[in-house]
């Protein structure tokens, strides 16, 4: 079992950047392939991005492409996500999830990922 932790999150005013850090701890974070995800208050958890587990591979939302960079270091079992540009409509919570090579399917797909982080706050000021 693989434990996930975020940090990074904060107030940043409209135009501004963070970078947003996901540890693991329990396996080799590059047994997993990562996710983020965001939610918003009253609205649902929806995908930000993701990367496979040598980090080959990279997937986007559209909400986000252009403006955020999936990342990993696996030598220091950390996953990234710097955030550029960035909006009011950015304001979210964020979330890291790691899945299982074999389970992960759909990248964008929350049901693929087995294990989650708490979240950190995002909140962008207009």
């Amino acid at each position: 079992q693989v434990q996930l932790v975020e940090s990074g999150g904060g107030l940043v005013q409209a135009g501004g950047s963070l970078r947003l850090s996901c540890a693991t701890s329990g396996r080799a974070a590059s047994e997993y392939a990562m996710g983020w995800f965001r939610q918003a208050p009253g609205k649902e958890r929806e995908f930000a991005a993701a990367i496979s587990r040598f980090g080959v591979n990279l997937y986007y939302a559209d909400s986000v492409k252009g403006r955020f960079t999936i990342s990993r270091d696996n030598a220091k079992n950390t996953v990234y996500l710097q955030m550029n540009s960035l909006k009011p409509e950015d304001t979210a919570i964020y979330y890291c999830a790691a899945a299982r090579p074999t389970a992960w399917g759909t990248p964008s797909k929350g049901a693929n990922y087995d294990y989650w982080g708490q979240g950190t706050q995002v909140t962008v000021s207009s």
